[in-house]
């Protein structure tokens, strides 16, 4: 029997249980019903169950999946998800470059309208070179090739592998060459991915939603432009993105579109994976086309973000957006980056609490593995490894210790574990735009890539990382 992954209301019921218990919402007595009934767990690390449940456990999940959505959370004044609400929460809210789209439709005070820019608002940012959006590109991709073959092992499996092969701390992509049969057979590699990103088998960037999203967004921009919308984005999603390259959140609003739901309530129909990391890895091109305007940068990643997720999953995807925003201006070092990121998610959200721990753990300690260490005792155990909090936390802590040096960063990020590709990704692509052109980006992380991105969106397929700097920089120049 086909065991379809991150649908099935069995499966869902135990996310919909630990994400309850996360984001404010009383859960205990919905739990106790589903377990007398016999219900299992969610599904560790994958996406499905091995065995069917029975009618009556599905028809209980989806009632239960129901009650649970219905729940008032004690944390809806502090975590909201409406953008005007976010704003009104951030009391340091970066102002709209002046010249930026933003600052010329803000209200005029003289009529009675809030004012256009705060004093000493930023002047409008002339787009990223060409080479700067190319090191990005290949920095996204390289950290995430890098994560690619441990993606979903444990931390421990992590350090072992690498301690095996005379690769630890990390300074290059993994190998099996080395590592003995028993570590292997214990711990094997991602086998979607292990064929195509250890070191001795990588041939061009092979495919992965890690590098579709940002494809997606670009066609995005070139066709509805910085003012689209979510029913924009779910629309190019029907049309562009197979349901089967989707997963968690996305697929759980793919589904929900399918089902006749609109934006935003595709994000919350019997969606447990609302605050997962997916929102996030579809941020860079929001930053990129933004240099120098984090506020605009958050919002337009907050308009593609609330089609499949809420509050602390929406909230990662606006502070990657304005920390690259800051970062592409080549003008502002990591740290400066980061704080920029925090101004635009409210301050006692649970995203930022976890950011700011793990940027103070990174100042802290002088050795990386006791920053990962504490992350993990924080969150391991009451955080799915693809939640965005834990992630994001982990990502700016990598950035910090590593002070935006592009091979600290990304080895940082995939050595700390959970989401590693996508880790890789982001801390990657946010490196390697401060690095500032693909020169700067040591042979052995970009020379496997051959300049070939293997994809199945759009006419992408196969393109090089050239020529998606030429069209990111031209959506960046757009007026």
């Amino acid at each position: 029997m086909l065991r379809l992954t991150w649908v099935q209301p069995e499966d869902l019921i135990g996310h919909e249980l630990r994400q309850a218990a996360l984001d404010g919402r009383e859960p205990s007595a919905i739990a106790a019903r589903w377990r007398a009934a016999g219900g299992p767990e969610a599904p560790l690390r994958a996406g499905a169950s091995a065995q069917p449940a029975s009618r009556y456990l599905r028809l209980l999940a989806k009632d239960l999946l129901d009650e649970l959505a219905d729940l008032p959370s004690r944390l809806e004044d502090k975590e909201p998800t409406d953008l005007a609400s976010i704003k009104a929460g951030c009391p340091a809210w970066p102002a709209p470059a002046a010249g930026s789209r933003a600052a010329r439709a803000a209200p005029d005070p003289k009529r009675g309208g809030t004012p256009q820019a705060r004093a000493g608002a930023p002047a409008l940012t002339a787009p990223p070179t060409h080479a700067r959006l190319e090191a990005a590109w290949l920095g996204r991709a390289t950290g995430c090739l890098l994560g690619k073959p441990v993606e979903k092992l444990p931390l421990e499996a992590i350090r072992a592998l690498a301690q095996a092969t005379g690769n630890w701390p990390l300074t290059t992509y993994f190998t099996a060459h080395g590592a003995p049969e028993e570590l292997l057979s214990k711990h094997p590699w991602n086998r979607r991915s292990a064929t195509t990103s250890l070191a001795e088998n990588i041939d061009g960037m092979p495919e992965d939603d890690d590098l579709n999203y940002p494809l997606l967004n670009l066609l995005l921009l070139q066709r509805h432009g910085r003012h689209f919308t979510p029913t924009d984005v779910a629309d190019l999603w029907l049309s562009e993105l197979p349901a089967g390259r989707t997963f968690t959140a996305e697929r759980i609003a793919y589904r929900n579109l399918l089902l006749g739901l609109e934006p935003p309530h595709t994000a919350r129909h019997r969606n447990p994976f609302r605050e997962w990391i997916g929102a996030l890895i579809r941020a860079d091109v929001h930053g990129w086309t933004n240099p120098g305007d984090p506020a605009a940068a958050a919002e337009q990643a907050h308009r593609d973000a609330t089609l499949t997720h809420t509050a602390n999953g929406v909230y990662a995807a606006m502070f990657t957006a304005a920390t690259i925003a800051q970062a592409a201006t080549a003008t502002h070092d990591i740290h400066a980056c980061l704080r920029t990121g925090l101004t635009v998610i409210p301050p006692h959200s649970r995203l930022a609490q976890a950011i700011r721990h793990a940027i103070r753990l990174a100042v802290e300690h002088a050795d990386f593995e006791s920053v990962v260490d504490e992350l993990h005792a924080t969150h391991a155990d009451t955080h799915h490894w693809v939640h965005a909090v834990p992630n994001t936390a982990l990502i700016a802590a990598a950035l910090t210790h590593a002070n935006g040096d592009f091979t600290g960063s990304i080895c940082r990020a995939v050595s700390g574990g959970w989401d590693t590709d996508s880790n890789g990704a982001t801390a990657g692509s946010i490196a390697a735009l401060l690095a500032g052109t693909p020169l700067a980006l040591p042979d052995r992380w970009t020379t496997p890539l051959k300049n070939r991105l293997a994809t199945s969106v759009g006419d992408f397929n196969g393109i090089g990382f050239d020529s998606l700097a030429h069209l990111t920089l031209r959506e960046a120049s757009r007026p």
